[in-house]
């Protein structure tokens, strides 16, 4: 009894060990069927154990689809067997996915961030009037909320005109503005703890009579 022990690392290796040993041995049996009809019924009903196994996947869109899928990945693609969807390819699966075009722009003010930026090119393409004035002092009192975040002191106004007067490529001037931004202590101002009219909850006294078990 002891020779016929096997162990896991012996055994073959499984390609979606989420469904078991069991059910590859289902598949490999598969398989090995000679007429297109067994192996046909035999795929429906190991798709019919894919879905008792995996009851979370029926919330999923395409939930038949992704089974069949998974089917014939954990067939090797061997499986001679008609499905409702197209099989899916050995190739397309060991695809890889096209690399990210990360930003790889340096900004020149980092502490504003790119989103700035982005919001001032977008305050560019609008037309003259109250909206875009509006914009622009909405852009430039949130320029100066980052700037005080990096640094903690107080800014003039005409520094962050300046800065988005750059960032701008000369579009937006704000420079002779007689409208002052918010207030420094304003923007940083931060929400208490608790916000409760009360202030902060009391702490609890620690009691010296409390009875010990």
């Amino acid at each position: 009894m002891i020779d016929d022990l096997e162990y896991n690392t012996e055994r073959e290796h499984l390609i979606i060990p989420e469904y078991g040993r069991h059910l590859q041995k289902m598949i490999n049996h598969a398989k090995t069927r000679e007429t297109k009809e067994e192996r046909n019924k035999l795929a429906k009903a190991i798709i019919s154990v894919m879905g008792n196994l995996q009851p979370h996947l029926r919330d999923v869109p395409d939930f038949q689809h992704k089974l069949w899928d998974q089917l014939f990945i954990m067939a090797n693609f061997e499986l001679d067997a008609d499905s409702p969807y197209e099989m899916p390819s050995k190739e397309e699966l060991a695809s890889r996915p096209d690399p990210l075009n990360y930003p790889q722009n340096h900004p020149k003010y980092r502490f504003y961030g790119n989103n700035i930026k982005t919001m001032i090119d977008v305050a560019r393409t609008w037309e003259t009037g109250e909206m875009k004035e509006a914009l622009t002092y909405t852009i430039a009192n949130h320029m100066k909320k980052c700037y005080l975040n990096w640094n903690k002191d107080s800014v003039e106004d005409t520094v962050i005109f300046e800065h988005l007067f750059e960032l701008s490529d000369g579009e937006i001037d704000l420079r002779n503005s007689e409208e002052d931004l918010s207030d420094s202590s304003s923007l940083l101002r931060t929400k208490s703890k608790y916000s409760s009219k009360g202030g902060k909850k009391p702490k609890k006294k620690y009691s010296s009579n409390r009875k010990r078990y």
